[in-house]
């Protein structure tokens, strides 16, 4: 897990993070911070083990770190998260001792994060997908009413 915690211990990462901090402060709903990281990186782990796919930890951990590190540019830019983290996030790899095939392949999971096509993959974009979307709990959210999110989408029942 060593590239793993020298992305934890990036200067680029870290301003990113608080970057994302400040443009949520005030947000009721989901934030994207490291519980949200972290809880995507785990439930990924799981769908990984449970399926047999056998993609390396370090893999699944530097995609969930960085699937959102840019969504504070979408706040003031409009530029979709998944398109700036994507900019973002070779930069911190490479630094971080991934090569460029890991970095394609995290880069292209980072990407398509939010499209419903990759959530049928099984490879680290559908886990990265699916984990994403299974981390949200809803069935616990103070701002679940206000959210804009259908009752088709929430996650109102624990599934796994």
């Amino acid at each position: 897990m060593e590239r793993v915690n020298r992305i934890l211990r990036s200067e680029s990462y870290k301003r990113h993070l608080q970057e994302n901090r400040v443009a949520e402060e005030g947000r009721i709903f989901c934030h994207h911070n490291m519980e949200h990281f972290l809880d995507v990186a785990r439930i990924a782990m799981i769908f990984n083990l449970e399926e047999g796919l056998g993609i390396p930890r370090d893999m699944i951990y530097g995609a969930a770190l960085l699937h959102d590190i840019g969504r504070h540019e979408q706040y003031e830019t409009g530029i979709p998260h998944e398109t700036a983290s994507a900019r973002i996030a070779p930069d911190i790899l490479a630094d971080c001792g991934y090569d460029a095939e890991e970095i394609r392949e995290i880069v292209e999971s980072i990407a398509g994060h939010r499209d419903t096509e990759s959530g049928q993959r099984q490879d680290l974009a559908g886990i990265l997908y699916r984990a994403d979307k299974a981390s949200r709990a809803c069935f616990a959210c103070k701002a679940a009413g206000q959210c804009s999110w259908s009752q088709e989408r929430k996650n109102l029942e624990l599934n796994r």
